[in-house]
């Protein structure tokens, strides 16, 4: 399957996600905030990258940019995590993600939510 870098600063969030993209057979790799984040991109390219808007320090749409300019992620979608689906927000954040999923992740459906982004067509 996909390996995904999940950026996420709440350990219970990590673990939910977790969970759910385990089943699904997707190799994980995790990152509570910018600098770990790098690393991890620096290790390995992700084939996808779930980043939390609000983390501690950079923000991820700081980070996103970020790693896009130091890494070549050509066709390595990021899909936003956030709380805040307010009005205006996302446009801010499709403006520098390739997509969004509102926080409280639905257990129900991250999967289907990701398929476009994992199997592009």
């Amino acid at each position: 399957m996909a390996r995904i870098l999940i950026v996420e600063d709440n350990p219970d969030n990590q673990k939910l996600i977790g969970l759910l993209l385990k089943r699904d057979g997707h190799d994980l790799a995790f990152a509570e905030n910018a600098e770990a984040a790098h690393a991890a991109v620096a290790e390995q390219i992700p084939d996808l990258i779930l980043m939390d808007i609000q983390l501690p320090g950079t923000d991820g749409l700081a980070l996103t940019a970020e790693l896009r300019a130091k890494f070549i992620l050509t066709g390595v979608p990021v899909v936003a995590l956030t709380a805040n689906a307010m009005s205006g927000d996302e446009e801010k954040i499709l403006a520098v993600c390739d997509g969004y999923i509102a926080k409280p992740i639905n257990t129900r459906t991250l999967s289907s939510q990701l398929t476009p982004f994992l199997n592009p067509a």
